[in-house]
């Protein structure tokens, strides 16, 4: 929830302290009507934008909650930059069976591609595959 801070006896400390606790703007009176909603508009925009991100982090997470044990595996090691052969002999499977899990993680994380994928594992703060 976006707060705008509004006083008649505002300093620089308390500017700083209402910004620190969240404030998205600090008014001190007397201010125009169109300063007022102005802050107001940005404050919206500014909750409009996290809301926005929080729904695509939950669609994301809950995506990657949909994976298996080892398409998770698989996903860590693709994203840290393996190559399917490799990421076989990390895992002690097939290149085959790697690209198949390869396609199960890209259908279910909805990843257009590598690239896409790459971007969600570093929005979802996964940890880089430990490598061998």
């Amino acid at each position: 929830m976006p707060i705008i801070f509004i006083t008649g006896y505002g300093d620089v400390p308390m500017t700083v302290q209402a910004m620190k606790a969240g404030a998205v703007e600090f008014l001190t009176k007397p201010f125009g009507d169109d300063v007022l909603l102005s802050a107001i508009r940005n404050a919206i925009e500014r909750s409009q934008t996290a809301l926005g991100r929080e729904a695509e982090r939950r669609v994301l997470q809950a995506s990657y909650a949909s994976l298996s044990r080892r398409e998770r595996e698989v996903m860590a090691l693709v994203v840290s930059g393996l190559l399917n052969k490799q990421v076989g002999g990390e895992l002690g499977i097939s290149e085959i069976t790697v690209k198949a899990h390869r396609g199960q993680v890209m259908r279910k994380m909805k990843a257009d591609s590598l690239a896409d994928l790459v971007n969600m594992a570093a929005r979802l703060r996964l940890a880089p595959a430990p490598n061998s």
